[in-house]
């Protein structure tokens, strides 16, 4: 099974982009593919996300939020695949 992470973000937000960084390491080294998409460019991304952004869906589920929980996330893709 393919599986995608997003990362519900915000610019200027620095949890946000350490968060990226470790989905970027993460999906490289599982063959994952994922992207960003900026809470405040939708406004019900805004009113769901926007208090705890950094939030990460994996394949449009909401799995973590304000950090990511790398080992649960490691333990979910590898499940599936």
């Amino acid at each position: 099974m393919s599986h995608q992470i997003t990362v519900m973000t915000r610019r200027g937000c620095g949890s946000c982009e350490q968060a990226e960084r470790v989905i970027e390491r993460l999906a490289a080294e599982l063959g994952v593919e994922w992207s960003a998409a900026d809470v405040d460019s939708d406004p019900e991304w805004r009113a769901e996300y926007g208090d705890r952004v950094p939030v990460i869906l994996l394949d449009g589920d909401e799995h973590s939020y304000w950090t990511v929980d790398e080992d649960r996330l490691r333990r979910d893709l590898l499940r599936d695949s």
